[in-house]
């Protein structure tokens, strides 16, 4: 009995702590890519807008998190996952119109970025493992 209720409790306290860790790390991925925008327009028109919607995304999904609907962490987690790959394509081959940085690896924003980006995947997946109804 006692077992059942610090189970259940457990439970209850960890889906909290996933949710505001959740709503926290995405907002963190969008902030990043918001702040980064203006200067990314320097680079190509298509990506500076990448980064406004990927912010605009990331507060769409914070929402939906928040409101404890699946579609916010599946947002989030195309938001983070597509970040990631994009991050590691625009050092390793390119983008449209714009040549590979593989020397901007360790640039203090991307860094940062791919480190929300990875936790919020991390945290989704995980999440989908422990709390799966």
């Amino acid at each position: 009995m006692i077992r059942n209720q610090l189970r259940r409790f457990l439970v209850r306290q960890g889906q909290k702590i996933s949710l505001w860790l959740g709503i926290v790390l995405i907002l963190s991925v969008g902030l990043i890519h918001a702040c980064d925008a203006p200067d990314s327009f320097r680079d190509a028109v298509y990506k500076g807008w990448l980064f406004y919607l990927n912010g605009a995304g990331a507060i769409v999904a914070a929402v939906g998190i928040l409101r404890r609907k699946p579609w916010g962490w599946n947002l989030g987690f195309v938001i983070a996952a597509c970040s990631f790959v994009g991050y590691v394509a625009s050092r390793t081959v390119g983008l449209p119109f714009i040549a590979a940085e593989p020397d901007a690896w360790l640039e203090p924003l991307g860094v940062a970025s791919l480190v929300t980006e990875g936790l919020f995947v991390v945290l989704f997946v995980g999440t989908r493992c422990l709390f799966k109804k």
